[in-house]
C-alpha cells in the first residue's frame, strides 16, 4: 500500500467538493482520474500530495513515500542548461563515480594495514554498492533516452530560463521520469506534447516501475496507460476496473443495474404496503401483515441512482451550400519568424470533407490556418458561397468585459433573448453564468461560449484550432457528435487523437517542410506512416551498404577495406573484453579479502589504471576506423 484515503471530505467556503472519498493506491498501479470541469480532480491531487489537508477523514501514506507531482503548468526555472539540470538528478551517482576513481589511486599509495587504508577500502566498497544499486554507469544513457523521447534531443545546451512555459513543463516531466518516484502524480501531462512525444511517453510509462496516478482528458492516453479509472461525480468517487473504453461500458451497466434494483425494490415496497393496508385490521391476516411491517422496517432503502450529468449539446447548421470545390491551395510557401515552415503546399478540400491538420509542434499548423483565413494569398482560392466559421484556441474573439449573454447577443442581434439563453443553456452555461463577465469564466466555460458563438454563425465551412482544449470528456464527446452530424466542410487542428480518429476522413500532414494530403482515417494514416518509415529504414540501410561498396575499387583499395573491417572487429572485441575486465576488477577490489592484502590491492589498482588507458585508446581507434 502506498496511499489510503478514508472518508475524505473537502470544500471551499460553503461549497462541498469531495464527500466521503475512500480508496487505496497500491505499488505499481496505473490509475486514471476523470470527471467534469470543477468536480475536484486537481483538488484531490493536492490532498494526496499534502498541498491541502482534508476537512474530514484522513489520508495515510507509506513511510518515507517518494512522490513526484507534475502540475498542469508545473515547469521550473533554472540558469542551468537542459543537460546539466538532468545530470543533477544523478549528482550523487556521478559524485560517487568520481570519488571511486580517486580512491583507487589513494589505496595504491596508502600504507597497508593502516587505519586510513581500512577506511578507504570500506568507503570504496560502499560507493560500489551505491552505484550498482542505482545503475549509475547507465545514468547518461537514461538522460539521453528521456530527453530524446520528450523532444529535447537538440536542446541539451539550451539554458532553461530561456524556454517557453510549455517546454519547462515538459522538462519537469523529464526530470520526474528520471527521478523515478514510487508514485507519479500527473495533472494533464499531455497538454504540451505533440503526437510523436505522446506515443513515446505512453510506451515509457508502460514499463515504469512505480505507480502512476493520472488526471487526463486524453482518451487514447488513458486507454494506453491506465488499468483502473477513478471517476469524480456529484462529489463522490467511484472505481471502475479497466481503461477508459472499458469504463464507458461498465458505467452504463452500473447505472442500468442500480436503476433496475431500485425499481424492483420500489415495486416490492408498494406490494408490501398494499398487503399491509388491506390486512392489518383483519384478525385472520393481522399476523402476516405485521410480519410484512417488520420486513419493511428492516429493509435497507435504496436511493434512486442519479443519472449521469447531461453533457453540453452543440449543433452546427448552415443555410446555403458552398460549391463542390470549397478550397484549393496550390504553391503555398509560408515562413514565420524568419524560418521557412513549408514550401509549395498543394491540396484541395471538397464540400462535406473533414480534414485534420497534424504535425509536430512548430511545423506551422496554426500559421497555415491563419493564412487561409486572410484570403489574400494568390495560392489560396476559396470556392463560391463558402461561409467560414472560425474557432480560435485562445478565444481571442471574446471581450473579457462583456457578459456571457452580451458576448453572444451583441454579435448576433437577430437572436431573441430567449433564443440566446437557450443556446447558452444547451452548452451548460447556466442562468447564473449568463450574467457573469467573460473574464471570470473558467477555461472550459470560455471554450463552450466560443462554440456557442460558432454555432450562431451558421457557417458551412468550419475551421477549428484545438477545439477540445479546456473541455472535459463529456463536452469533447458531445462536440464530436455534433461535428460528425455536421453536413458542411471541416478543417481542424487537434492533438486529441481520439477526436481526430472519430472525425477525420482526410489527414493533412506538415512534416519536414512539406504538406501532404492523405485520404482516409487517422488510424489508416498512422499505418501508412509506419510502413513508410520501415521502407525508408530499409532504403537507408541499402544506400549505406552501396556507399560503403563502390562499383569500382582497385586491388589495394579492396585490401585496405578488408584490413579496416578486420581491425574494426578486433577493436570491438577488445573493447568488450577490456570493459568486462574493468567491471570484474572493480568487484574484486571491493571484496574485503582483497582490500586486506596490500600487495594484491596495489597490483589490481595499477592494472585498473592500465585498463582505463587501454579502453580510451581503443575507443579513439574505433572512431577513426568508422
Amino acid at each position: 500500500m502506498l496511499i489510503t484515503c478514508e472518508n475524505v471530505c473537502f470544500g471551499y467556503d460553503d461549497k462541498r467538493i469531495l464527500e466521503n472519498v475512500s480508496f487505496t493506491v497500491n505499488e505499481g498501479e496505473r490509475i486514471g482520474l476523470i470527471g467534469g470541469n470543477g468536480e475536484g480532480k486537481t483538488t484531490l491531487l493536492k490532498l494526496l500530495t499534502r498541498d491541502l489537508l482534508p476537512d474530514e477523514g484522513r489520508i495515510l501514506t507509506k513511510s518515507n513515500l517518494k512522490i513526484g507531482y507534475l502540475e498542469q503548468n508545473g515547469g521550473f526555472d533554472s540558469d542551468k542548461t537542459v543537460f546539466e539540470e538532468m545530470r543533477s538528478v544523478f549528482s550523487r551517482v556521478f559524485s560517487a563515480i568520481g570519488e571511486l576513481r580517486s580512491l583507487e589511486h589513494e589505496m595504491a599509495k596508502t600504507p597497508f594495514g593502516s587505519r586510513e587504508y581500512a577506511a578507504i577500502a570500506a568507503r570504496y566498497e560502499r560507493l560500489n554498492k551505491l552505484i550498482a544499486a542505482e545503475d549509475g554507469y547507465n545514468a547518461e544513457v537514461k538522460i539521453r533516452t528521456v530527453l530524446g523521447g520528450m523532444g529535447f534531443e537538440k536542446m541539451h545546451d539550451q539554458v532553461i530560463n530561456t524556454m517557453s512555459g510549455g517546454e519547462k513543463t515538459r522538462l519537469k516531466l523529464c526530470r520526474l521520469l528520471l527521478e523515478q518516484p514510487e508514485i507519479l502524480f500527473l495533472d494533464e501531462p499531455t497538454n504540451h506534447l505533440d503526437v510523436s512525444t505522446l506515443f513515446w511517453l505512453e510506451e515509457y510509462l508502460q514499463d515504469y516501475r512505480g505507480a502512476v496516478f493520472t488526471v487526463s482528458h486524453d482518451r487514447y492516453f488513458l486507454d494506453k496507460t491506465v488499468k483502473k479509472i477513478f471517476e469524480l461525480e456529484n462529489n463522490r468517487l467511484t472505481t471502475f476496473r479497466g481503461n477508459y473504453s472499458k469504463y464507458k461500458i461498465l458505467k452504463a451497466e452500473k447505472y442500468e443495474y442500480e436503476l433496475k434494483e431500485y425499481e424492483r425494490q420500489q415495486e416490492e415496497i408498494a406490494s408490501l404496503k398494499e398487503y399491509i393496508d388491506k390486512n392489518i385490521v383483519r384478525a385472520t391476516t393481522a399476523k402476516s401483515a405485521q410480519s410484512r411491517v417488520k420486513k419493511l422496517e428492516n429493509m435497507t432503502m435504496l436511493e434512486r441512482p442519479l443519472p449521469p450529468p447531461k453533457p453540453p449539446v452543440f449543433s452546427f447548421t448552415f443555410g446555403e451550400r458552398s460549391e463542390e470545390l470549397s478550397l484549393s491551395v496550390n504553391g503555398l510557401t509560408l515562413e514565420a519568424g524568419g524560418k521557412r515552415l513549408f514550401t509549395d503546399a498543394a491540396f484541395e478540400v471538397r464540400r462535406g470533407e473533414k480534414f485534420a491538420v497534424v504535425g509536430e509542434n512548430g511545423t506551422g499548423k496554426s500559421t497555415l490556418i491563419r493564412e487561409l483565413l486572410k484570403k489574400t494569398h494568390p495560392a489560396v482560392k476559396w470556392g463560391r458561397f463558402v461561409k467560414i466559421g472560425y474557432y480560435d484556441q485562445e478565444n481571442a474573439n471574446l471581450d473579457g468585459e462583456d457578459t456571457v449573454l452580451g458576448a453572444l447577443w451583441f454579435k448576433h442581434t437577430a437572436l431573441s433573448q430567449t433564443q440566446a439563453r437557450n443556446l447558452l443553456a444547451r452548452a451548460k452555461l447556466s442562468e447564473e453564468d449568463v450574467d457573469k463577465k467573460v473574464k471570470s469564466l473558467s477555461g472550459g466555460e470560455r471554450a463552450k461560449l466560443s462554440l456557442v458563438l460558432l454555432q450562431a454563425e451558421n457557417a458551412n465551412f468550419l475551421i477549428l484550432d484545438e477545439p477540445t482544449n479546456h473541455l472535459d470528456l463529456a463536452a469533447r464527446e458531445s462536440l464530436e457528435a455534433a461535428l460528425r452530424a455536421f453536413e458542411g466542410t471541416l478543417l481542424f487542428v487537434s492533438h486529441d487523437r481520439y477526436f481526430i480518429q472519430n472525425l477525420a476522413d482526410h489527414v493533412l500532414e506538415i512534416e519536414n517542410g512539406r504538406v501532404t494530403a492523405f485520404k482516409g482515417s487517422y488510424d489508416e494514416f498512422n499505418t501508412r506512416k509506419k510502413a513508410q518509415a520501415a521502407r525508408a529504414e530499409e532504403a537507408a540501410a541499402a544506400a549505406k551498404k552501396t556507399a560503403q561498396t563502390p562499383s569500382y575499387r582497385s586491388k589495394a583499395d579492396r585490401a585496405e577495406d578488408a584490413r579496416k573491417k578486420a581491425r574494426l572487429k578486433e577493436v570491438e572485441i577488445s573493447i568488450s573484453r577490456t570493459e568486462e575486465e574493468i567491471a570484474a576488477l572493480n568487484g574484486e577490489i571491493a571484496r574485503p579479502e582483497v582490500a586486506a592484502d596490500y600487495k594484491l590491492l596495489t597490483e589490481k589498482c595499477a592494472r585498473l589504471d592500465e585498463l582505463h588507458a587501454l579502453c580510451d585508446g581503443l575507443y579513439k581507434e574505433y572512431e577513426t576506423l568508422l
